[in-house]
């Protein structure tokens, strides 16, 4: 009888790729795939360690698991897994931690699945993880994630992120449209690219430092790839993304008008001390250049409150930064220390409780500029691919510009793309619309 496992993902689409090749791995080798809520032979927990929540859930999750089955064995991979390799390995009920590299060859470190007194650790130096190891995530969505990049050579302050999964490497060319043509033959209409920083893409594509190809040489490779409907650039750095780029996107039929471009803080004197790689001048020229050439392009934009040595002043720069911006809708992420960075050790720390009051005035800011965003498209024309869950009788999607519809539960529309005319925003902020005929063409 083939053992059950079952897995789960904390933090960022570059998981959900990883945690999904991986997933396909074991079932390849015999083990049946289940959902995390059922009763497992053994739980594979994807951790990330980009917040303190993200650590704080991990434990949760474990008792989750145990819950489940008591006797089942727990392993814990991803990027906590590699900077607190023992800190996981001492969580009661975790039986196998695994690190940066280690992760991908799970199988190899498992034997029979009985329970360990105490977690066993394989984790290398995260200068060993230089290696790359392709991955995308399908299943039950009806859009992929496709990892084309891992790693970073960026030193920003407040990252553990190059700590966690090394240096700047690339899936080579060649890799990342078979990839793609895979996920297009198994009838999945739209792919994400994801990585950690994917406009470094090209870095690291044969094992070696300079660019063998560059950014938009993947995005006009992947422009060419027979049966994919959609394909979606996920967070971008700012210096990264060029004026070409912006300007073929602008031209692609292929490429959806949507851009999620991290900006972290509206002062210049924080981005300093972020040691960020730009500036507000050159953020705003990059959103100027974006809405010059997509007029009804989604941007979205990350940003961090609360990071030390921001004062009220700082803060409201931000904030009016933000708020004169022509931007769609804010990922807002409530600064919390990181073992091992700069940022931990500097001067200034802003109390918790003004953090929390920052982050919420943001929030806030988001729900404004999202309606804003999609009171602009009312009445206008789109696409929508419609998604497979039927939440409390509806059904959701997204148009091509990232605009969030529903509609009565119909399972005949789950992965359809279909015409359609935005016609009012509801009670829960999203878009209600009217269909199109068929004879009008997505």
């Amino acid at each position: 009888m083939s053992k059950k496992v079952a897995f789960y993902t904390l933090g960022c689409k570059l998981n959900f790729s990883e945690t999904s090749t991986i997933a396909r791995s074991m079932v390849n080798e015999g083990f049946d795939r289940v959902d995390f809520s059922e009763k497992a032979d053994m739980y594979v927990i994807n951790t990330c360690s980009v917040t303190e929540n993200a650590d704080k859930k991990f434990r949760t999750i474990v008792r989750q698991a145990q819950k489940s089955n008591p006797k089942a064995f727990v392993a814990a991979i991803g990027c906590y897994a590699q900077l607190k390799p023992e800190e996981l390995a001492a969580v009661d009920g975790v039986d196998l931690v695994l690190g940066a590299t280690e992760k991908f060859n799970i199988l190899e470190y498992l034997e029979d699945l009985s329970k360990n007194d105490k977690g066993e650790v394989h984790s290398c130096e995260v200068e060993d993880a230089d290696f790359y190891v392709g991955s995308y995530a399908i299943g039950d969505r009806t859009r992929a994630f496709l990892k084309v990049q891992d790693g970073c050579d960026y030193k920003c302050t407040y990252c553990t992120i190059p700590l966690a999964r090394g240096i700047s490497r690339s899936d080579t060319l060649s890799n990342v449209l078979k990839n793609a043509a895979e996920i297009s033959a198994k009838g999945i209409k739209e792919i994400v690219l994801t990585g950690v920083n994917i406009g470094d893409y090209g870095k690291g594509e044969f094992g070696n430092k300079k660019h063998e190809h560059t950014f938009l040489d993947l995005v006009k490779a992947l422009n060419d790839v027979e049966g994919i409907h959609r394909l979606r650039i996920s967070s971008i750095e700012p210096n990264l993304l060029k004026n070409e780029t912006i300007e073929f996107v602008a031209r692609s039929k292929t490429f959806v008008p949507h851009f999620h471009i991290p900006l972290q803080s509206g002062s210049d004197d924080l981005l300093k001390l972020m040691k960020r790689r730009y500036l507000t001048a050159l953020y705003t020229e990059r959103i100027s250049k974006i809405k010059k050439e997509i007029p009804h392009c989604c941007i979205g934009v990350d940003v961090i409150v609360g990071f030390p040595g921001e004062t009220d002043e700082h803060f409201l720069e931000t904030y009016h930064f933000l708020n004169d911006l022509d931007i769609s809708y804010l990922h807002v992420f409530t600064y919390s220390e990181r073992d091992n960075t700069e940022a931990a050790l500097m001067e200034g720390i802003v109390p918790k409780n003004v953090r929390n009051k920052r982050s919420k005035m943001l929030r806030a800011l988001s729900v404004k500029k999202r309606r804003a965003f999609y009171e602009s498209q009312l009445g206008l024309l789109r696409s929508v691919l419609f998604e497979g869950e039927n939440k409390e009788g509806y059904i959701h999607g997204f148009t091509e510009n990232y605009v969030k519809v529903k509609t009565p539960w119909n399972p005949e529309l789950v992965n359809e793309l279909k015409k359609i005319k935005l016609t009012e925003i509801d009670e829960d902020g999203l878009v209600r619309f009217d269909f199109i005929p068929t004879a009008v063409e997505v």
